[in-house]
């Protein structure tokens, strides 16, 4: 494979590229920055995202180049040598895909160098939501903004399958005017249906090319996952994946749960310790989240009070028959999390920002639990407009 073929490559990807819709993370990157950073799980649009923008600002690539290190270019070549190539024939920016499955593995340090050599040039990389950098061997995250991206929200789901344009709502907005807002969305659209259907297939934005075959699409991302884009960042044993995917199909059945390391670790003959661990890198590779205690205030170094599919889709895709409690508190969790911070206190479901109260339940949920909390709030499935703290639930997903 010659040099152009990258070239060529990458014209053919963008001028395919479709820009009638945006993700929401298009708009709140800074894009002039000389060096910026893409994470997130497979499937959620990077790549997508990064050809709309050569395409919608007309960037030839003898200008701007996008390229995949997963290409078989970078077996016998370096990313540094592209780059020299690249800026000394006129190129201004480089976009950089699969950043984490470059056959070299230093790909950090090759990214400091090309900031530090060639003046003016600007690099856009992705990779997975595990992407973390060593500060020791290169200080690239001096250099670098990153931004973290999700799955489609309901509201971009909206805007995606059934054209309807709705607009994001801070969450003190919400809750200040969830009657108005809901009332006001559901006069012109049949708002129920629309969230039923984006709690199974709507999270991951290549739904729409795998109608009939989404669910088998979403296991072999999670394979892909555990598979190639773990080993590659951790250097896991193949032992070890073969694990990771037993503790993952035994967590589908069974969140949300306290977790009980000894009895897991006894189901796939691994050490207590280890299945935290374990936890920690699901979480980590976007397939997981983890919910710790306020009081407790450990993080990652603790043992979380709950658990969660990362998004009602992975339940789905691992039972047809997903507990529907499951479900809303996934749903709910996925969507705040993206610019909220949750915690588990024991009265409620959830704590939001250490100030608002939360219970996620059906039609038929009450006060009971937290009537006399401050600030509390039910987030109810089922109904569509909100009355007296008992908001809908699916507006929660208009949050990004």
């Amino acid at each position: 494979m010659e040099i152009q073929d990258l070239y060529a490559n990458s014209t053919r990807l963008t001028k395919a590229s479709d820009l009638h819709f945006k993700r929401y993370m298009y708009e709140l990157i800074d894009w002039d920055v000389r060096m910026l950073c893409i994470r997130g799980a497979r499937g959620v649009g990077k790549t997508t995202m990064m050809l709309q923008y050569l395409k919608n600002h007309q960037l030839r690539s003898s200008q701007a180049l996008y390229i995949s290190l997963d290409d078989l270019w970078f077996t016998e070549n370096r990313l540094i040598d592209l780059a020299d190539y690249h800026f000394s024939h006129g190129g201004t920016h480089l976009f950089i895909d699969e950043v984490h499955r470059y056959p070299f593995r230093t790909w950090s340090q090759e990214l400091k160098n090309i900031y530090d050599r060639y003046p003016g040039f600007h690099v856009v990389f992705s990779g997975s939501s595990m992407l973390q950098l060593d500060k020791s061997t290169s200080d690239l995250s001096r250099r670098c903004i990153f931004y973290d991206m999700q799955g489609l929200s309901f509201r971009e789901y909206l805007s995606l399958e059934h054209n309807l344009t709705v607009p994001v709502f801070t969450l003190n907005g919400l809750l200040s005017d969830y009657e108005a807002i809901s009332a006001d969305i559901t006069a012109s659209a049949k708002i129920l249906p629309m969230f039923t259907e984006y709690l199974h297939h709507g999270y991951y934005p290549f739904y729409r090319e795998t109608r009939h075959s989404y669910e088998k699409a979403v296991q072999q991302i999670i394979t892909n996952i555990i598979d190639t884009d773990l080993p590659a960042l951790e250097n896991l044993e193949y032992i070890t994946a073969t694990k990771l995917k037993r503790l993952f199909v035994l967590l589908s059945q069974m969140v949300p749960f306290t977790l009980n390391l000894t009895n897991l670790g006894q189901q796939i003959e691994t050490p207590r310790q280890s299945v935290l661990r374990m936890c920690h890198l699901l979480q980590r590779a976007g397939l997981l989240t983890l919910l710790y205690n306020k009081q407790k205030n450990l993080g990652q170094l603790g043992k979380p009070e709950k658990l969660y599919m990362e998004n009602p889709n992975l339940l789905y895709a691992m039972s047809a028959n997903a507990e529907i409690g499951t479900v809303r508190e996934t749903f709910f969790v996925n969507q705040l999390k993206a610019s909220h911070k949750l915690a588990f206190t024991g009265e409620g479901d959830f704590k939001i920002d250490d100030n608002y109260t939360f219970e996620v339940g059906g039609r038929g949920k009450t006060f009971d639990q937290i009537k006399d909390i401050p600030n509390s709030y039910l987030a109810v499935d089922d109904i569509e407009i909100g009355t007296n703290h008992r908001i809908p639930l699916w507006l929660f997903g208009l949050l990004y």
